[in-house]
C-alpha cells in the first residue's frame, strides 16, 4: 500500500487515476442502493419468474424448466407450463453438488424432490444474470444480480452440468425424517413465491445457492454456506448425508458418467431410470 501511495503522490496521471476510481466506486454505490426489479432483458435461461401456488395439501409451480442439451450447447428451451405435487406424496429429498472447475471449494448446490410414481421436482437458486452477463462471485457481493428460484425437472437440471457444462455431477441423498422433508419443501415454496412479487438480490455471502437452502432448513450459519465446495462434507458431519465415511459417500454419489449416458434416454423414463441407479446405490 505505501509503495502504491508513493507512486501515486508523484505520477502526473494521478487526477485521471483518481478520477477513474472515483467512477467506479460511485457506479458501485449506485447499484448497491437501487432497488432489485424483476422487468431487465435477462439471460433466456433465467427468463421467467416461477409462479406457487400452495394449499393444505399440496402445491402448484409454473412454468417448470426442461430444456434439452448436448455437449457445448443447449438444444431446446422447453417449459412444462405448470406441475402439481401433494405434500403426502414427498417421498425423499436429494442433495445435489457441481463443483465449479479449478477449486476445491466452490460448488454449486441444488435439491431434487422425490415424490410417489418416480416423480422428481428440482429447485436451483441462482444470480439472475442479464443477457451477455457473466457471473462473477465479487461482483455478487454488490447487488450485482438479483435472485431468482427456479423450479425444473431433474433431467434439466443434470443434464445441463453433466452434458453441456461437463461437470461433475455428485448426487447424495438426504437423511432427514419426512415431517423435516416436508418443512422444507414447504419453506422453500414460500420463499419462492415471495421472489414472485417482492424481488431480493443475490449476494455471494449470504444469499447463494446454499445458504438459501440452509436458511429453508432452519441451519444456523457454517463455512460451508460460503465455501459451498465443502458443504457436502459439512452435511456428512452432521449426519444429514448417511455412509460409513464421507469418502465413501462421495464416491458412490458421483453421478456424471451415469447422468451423461442417461442424456440419450427418453424423457419420460428419466427420473425412473435415475432413480433406480441411486437407490441401488444407495440401497434404498
Amino acid at each position: 500500500m505505501t509503495r502504491f501511495l508513493n507512486w501515486f503522490d508523484a505520477n502526473p496521471l494521478r487526477p485521471a487515476v483518481a478520477a477513474i476510481f472515483a467512477i467506479l466506486a460511485l457506479g458501485s454505490l449506485a447499484n448497491m442502493l437501487s432497488p432489485p426489479r424483476q422487468d431487465r432483458h435477462w439471460y433466456p435461461y433465467l427468463s421467467h419468474t416461477p409462479q406457487v401456488e400452495i394449499t393444505e395439501t399440496g402445491f402448484t409451480v409454473a412454468p417448470v424448466s426442461d430444456w434439452s442439451y448436448e455437449y457445448d450447447r443447449e438444444t431446446d428451451a422447453t417449459y412444462l407450463p405448470s406441475a402439481s405435487y401433494d405434500f403426502g406424496d414427498l417421498r425423499r429429498v436429494w442433495f445435489m453438488l457441481e463443483p465449479q472447475p479449478g477449486s476445491q471449494l466452490a460448488a454449486h448446490t441444488l435439491l431434487l424432490f422425490e415424490f410417489s410414481g418416480d416423480r422428481i421436482l428440482g429447485l436451483t437458486i441462482e444470480a439472475r444474470r442479464e443477457e451477455g452477463e457473466e457471473y462473477s462471485a465479487f461482483r455478487g457481493q454488490f447487488n450485482a444480480f438479483e435472485l431468482i428460484y427456479i423450479w425444473a425437472t431433474a433431467r434439466d437440471l443434470l443434464i445441463r452440468r453433466a452434458t453441456m457444462l461437463d461437470h461433475e455431477v455428485f448426487v447424495y441423498p438426504v437423511d432427514i425424517t419426512e415431517e423435516q422433508s416436508r418443512a422444507l419443501l414447504l419453506h422453500l415454496l414460500e420463499r419462492a413465491q415471495s421472489l414472485s412479487y417482492t424481488p431480493r438480490y443475490y449476494n455471494t455471502i449470504v444469499s447463494n445457492c446454499t445458504n438459501e437452502l440452509a436458511k429453508a432448513a432452519g441451519f444456523h450459519w457454517a463455512p460451508a454456506y460460503v465455501l459451498t465446495g465443502r458443504s457436502d462434507e459439512y452435511l456428512y458431519r452432521r449426519g444429514i448425508i448417511p455412509g460409513p465415511s464421507f469418502d465413501q459417500a462421495h464416491r458412490r454419489s458421483d453421478m456424471t458418467e451415469f447422468i451423461q449416458a442417461l442424456n440419450q434416454a427418453p424423457h419420460a423414463t428419466f427420473d425412473h431410470e435415475l432413480l433406480a441407479e441411486l437407490r441401488r446405490r444407495n440401497g434404498i
